[in-house]
């Protein structure tokens, strides 16, 4: 299984580039949401790979809290195309972390699917096939209960 994350919201440019954006407070919540709407889905990831841009790395880091599982930052994820299949093999189950557009070119180039992901929005794929897309709010309220 592959799980795709889009980073939660983030401030604007403060100066500094994009690559150190943090995120606001709600992007904070939404990426606690989604570790925690995971783990009560009963979802067990193996690894997660993150982009090293600050939003992402931290989305990934609080999301992983939940999950009990380490985040490794991967360069090709905040700044080169990659293979969401190639970076996950031999990993087990694995959560990525990143960005738009790669995140819904991902899910498109992987199951055909023509999605948008939302920040801090989830995609669950299951080889070739898209099980579920859990927008910001849907996994709110799945932590919720």
């Amino acid at each position: 299984m592959i799980y795709l994350l889009r980073h939660g919201d983030a401030e604007p440019d403060q100066g500094a580039g994009d690559a150190a954006r943090r995120l606001t407070e709600k992007g904070e919540a939404q990426s606690i949401a989604a570790g925690l709407a995971m783990a009560r889905l009963g979802i067990n990831v193996d690894t997660c790979l993150a982009s090293p841009r600050v939003r992402a790395f931290d989305t990934a880091t609080l999301a992983c809290r939940a999950l009990g599982v380490p985040v490794e930052s991967v360069d090709a994820i905040g700044y080169d195309d990659y293979d969401s299949l190639e970076l996950a093999a031999g990993r087990g189950d694995t959560l990525l972390v990143g960005h738009e557009p790669d995140m819904s070119m991902e899910v498109a180039r992987i199951t055909g699917a023509n999605i948008k992901m939302k920040k801090g929005g989830l995609a669950i794929l299951d080889r070739n096939i898209l099980k579920a897309l859990l927008r910001p709010q849907d996994l709110a309220a799945i932590a919720r209960n």
